[in-house]
């Protein structure tokens, strides 16, 4: 793989455009090249193909107010069309190679937690309404000022913490990391494999993976991260077809009885934009508040994945600035409201998008690798979801290595800054959230420029963003307060 780029280490000119793509996507000019793109844009499909799978089986499980399901067919065609849709759209129109798809913990929370208060129709409604919103606050030019409000220290620490992040989603996905069950009685929250110990073939392809890719990547071979998950898909499907495995997790590395499946559009624009306003026995109070949630962890999630993404890529400006920042924002905007439309739940930017950057994307034609691959999972779903999650996890390890080199950037002799810094890298691991995480360290940021007397240098915008946020860490007792549980 090539080293990763940043615009302070290219030359200082660049080799003319190849031809009208090229031009467009300004590919060159960003020091890519056509390959590096397409490998890209194949390692970030395959980081994330596990949507497809997981995204139905979430869904799919839970039960609105009146015991209906969502089709798991269904689901799937919806999850694989709402991410080639905006993924191409986000390349084009965003040119940045940065994926969208159904975004995990959105999904959650529509399956648990808003379905069961009303209809399936009504809670995606919800979502296309958020996703206005959103847009809204984008067209209007909040959150872009947002965005430009966080100082660059605290920008270089988000990247950091979606770096732990990233890397500890790859090990939990692997298993190499579990949860230890609450009937275990002990203080200690995660371990070691499944029991303490790494055990069984899965592991054993996941752990193969993990030092073929920082192999690679120390040796700076070309396409490191495709190179190993499809070494490690190969390697896996021999193993499965051998050896007597009683599970792989969501994929099993097996060759499909077919290669191609018919898709179901069924669910495609069953929503009700007003109806959870209407629906018996929910309140005015609680919808605001379930729309106010949504809103907040979209917002901060997506922003916190651009502003990662860009600076892994080298594409942030001299005053930390993402190109075309307004016109992706309002892309990912409006997927939230593809998402809801098409009953998928809401899509967002994928912080798997930097296992492409890895590979050497720079421009959205990536996307247009990755987006194409989704549009294919409508018809070859059986064979594109082969790819156990031992093969890919690998990836995001060796990615949440090169996203945490921008710690060195953080002046950490300075508390007013290190502080809310070390807040912002530690929370996102260890509450499995971007959205957590930047809000811990926006809070310390203000409680401390405050406390030394400096509340002066904080932008309004960031004052105001963090009164939202202590709204957000409070929001079960306001809920208990107003009376909306």
């Amino acid at each position: 793989m090539s080293e990763p780029q940043r615009v302070t280490d290219r030359p200082p000119t660049t080799p003319p455009p190849a031809n009208s793509v090229d031009r467009f996507f300004r590919i060159s000019e960003r020091g890519s090249t056509f390959g590096r793109e397409i490998r890209g844009g194949f390692a970030t499909f395959f980081t994330m193909a596990y949507i497809l799978v997981l995204n139905p089986i979430i869904l799919g499980s839970a039960k609105d107010k009146f015991g209906h399901q969502l089709d798991a067919v269904q689901l799937t065609t919806a999850t694989a069309l709402v991410a080639a849709v905006m993924t191409i759209i986000m390349g084009v129109g965003g040119n940045l190679p940065l994926a969208l798809a159904a975004g995990l913990g959105l999904n959650a929370v529509v399956a648990f937690q808003i379905a069961p208060l009303m209809s399936w129709d009504d809670a995606m409604g919800l979502i296309v309404l958020e996703g206005l919103l959103i847009c809204v606050l984008v067209v209007t030019g909040l959150r872009e000022a947002v965005m430009h409000a966080i100082p660059q220290p605290l920008k270089q620490a988000i990247s950091v913490g979606i770096g732990l992040f990233i890397a500890f989603i790859g090990f939990v996905d692997a298993g190499f990391v579990s949860r230890i069950p609450d009937a275990a009685n002990t203080t200690v929250p995660v371990q070691l494999g499944g029991t303490g110990t790494l055990a069984g073939w899965p592991m054993l392809v996941f752990c193969l993976g993990v030092l073929l890719t920082i192999g690679l990547l120390a040796r700076k071979v070309k396409g490191a991260i495709l190179i190993s998950i499809v070494t490690m898909t190969a390697l896996a499907i021999a193993i499965n077809a051998a050896a007597d495995i009683k599970s792989w997790g969501l994929t099993t590395p097996s060759w499909p009885d077919r290669l191609v499946d018919a898709p179901d559009f069924g669910l495609i624009g069953d929503f009700d934009l007003f109806g959870a306003f209407s629906a018996p026995g929910v309140g005015v109070i609680t919808v605001v508040l379930l729309i106010f949630t949504l809103i907040l962890s979209d917002f901060f999630d997506t922003m916190g994945t651009v502003v990662g993404i860009s600076a892994e890529a080298g594409l942030l400006d001299e005053e930390g600035k993402v190109p075309n920042l307004g016109r992706v924002l309002l892309i990912d905007g409006a997927a939230a409201v593809a998402g809801g439309a098409a009953s998928a739940s809401s899509a967002t930017s994928y912080i798997e998008s930097a296992a492409g950057v890895g590979e050497g994307s720079r421009t959205g034609f990536s996307n247009l690798v990755t987006g194409g691959l989704f549009g294919l999972a409508l018809f070859l779903t059986p064979l594109l979801t082969i790819v156990p999650l031992q093969a890919a996890a690998p990836a995001l390890v060796a990615v949440g290595f090169l996203m945490m080199t921008q710690v060195k950037h953080i002046d950490w002799d300075r508390y007013d800054i290190a502080i809310p810094a070390f807040l912002t890298i530690a929370v996102m691991p260890f509450t499995y959230s971007i959205t957590n995480g930047i809000g811990a360290g926006f809070l310390a940021y203000v409680v401390i420029k405050t406390v030394l007397g400096k509340a002066k240098e904080v932008h309004w915008l960031l004052w105001g963003t963090s009164a939202l946020f202590l709204v957000y860490f409070a929001i079960d007792p306001i809920e208990q307060l107003l009376g909306a549980k």
